[in-house]
């Protein structure tokens, strides 16, 4: 399905939205159920929310099942629909770009993220946001439930980029996150931007706090990335990331005379 498909604005009021869960989802109408289920369970423990599923070009129902979705189980659900696949970052930028709460929580479409998992994560966030500046929330996968292969590469990945960025964060490619929106964009776009959060954000002078979370087995299909793609674009991000730190020069303070 190409364009755009959306909740009717009268099913939101941006007022009483605080946060945002944006999802990026590409042929995962298999998933969709379970997570779409989980989701309006955990929302009644956190503040007023929206969901945000943005459908990055799929070819199977992914859309079709979505609005399905939203009159069962989930009325507080958007749906924006890309015409074609422009990728994972792409699809959070689209979504975080029209979300309409401050804080915004990333999770992934394929059913491996908890979604009770947020509550706790976003009180860590606004209680750092009550002392200073408000936080990057990572929601570090303690025990992977992926094959062996991908768990040799995530850490061969992990330690690379610790290395050489020195971003503090053991899992940083963790698809559940934290952070304020107006945070989100101010930060330059690029496909892969989502695996280097800590250190961009880190940059723009965003605290990092990591916090532990639960890891399952994918429900359904398989990943969209293979581990040979992963190494190789993600080398080379690696590089454009540190050239990209490299040449971001901010005041540490401001004052109008």
């Amino acid at each position: 399905m190409t364009g755009l498909v959306s909740a009717s604005p009268s099913q939101h009021n941006d007022a009483q939205c605080e946060l945002s869960i944006v999802i990026a989802v590409l042929d995962e109408q298999d998933n969709l159920p379970q997570v779409c289920r989980e989701l309006a369970e955990a929302m009644q423990q956190l503040p007023a929310a929206e969901v945000v599923f943005v459908d990055d070009g799929s070819q199977d129902q992914t859309v079709e099942v979505l609005q399905r979705l939203r009159d069962e189980c989930l009325p507080s659900l958007r749906i924006l629909s890309h015409d074609r696949r422009c990728g994972k970052s792409a699809a959070l930028r689209t979504g975080i770009t029209a979300a309409r709460g401050r804080w915004i929580a990333t999770i992934d479409g394929d059913g491996q993220d908890d979604p009770r998992e947020l509550g706790s994560l976003v009180s860590l966030a606004q209680a750092q946001a009550s002392k200073g500046r408000a936080p990057l929330v990572v929601g570090v996968r303690t025990r992977r439930k992926d094959g062996w292969s991908r768990r040799f590469a995530t850490r061969f990945a992990n330690g690379l980029r610790q290395k050489l960025l020195n971003d503090q964060c053991p899992d940083t490619g963790a698809p559940i996150k934290i952070f304020q929106r107006a945070d989100f964009l101010r930060l330059p776009q690029f496909e892969g931007l989502h695996r280097f959060l800590p250190a961009l954000f880190g940059s723009y002078g965003v605290p990092l706090v990591c916090h532990p979370v639960t890891h399952r087995p994918r429900l359904h299909g398989q990943s969209k990335y293979t581990n040979f793609n992963r190494a190789v674009v993600g080398v080379r991000d690696l590089l454009g990331v540190m050239w990209l730190r490299n040449r971001t020069h901010l005041p540490k303070s401001i004052r109008e005379c």
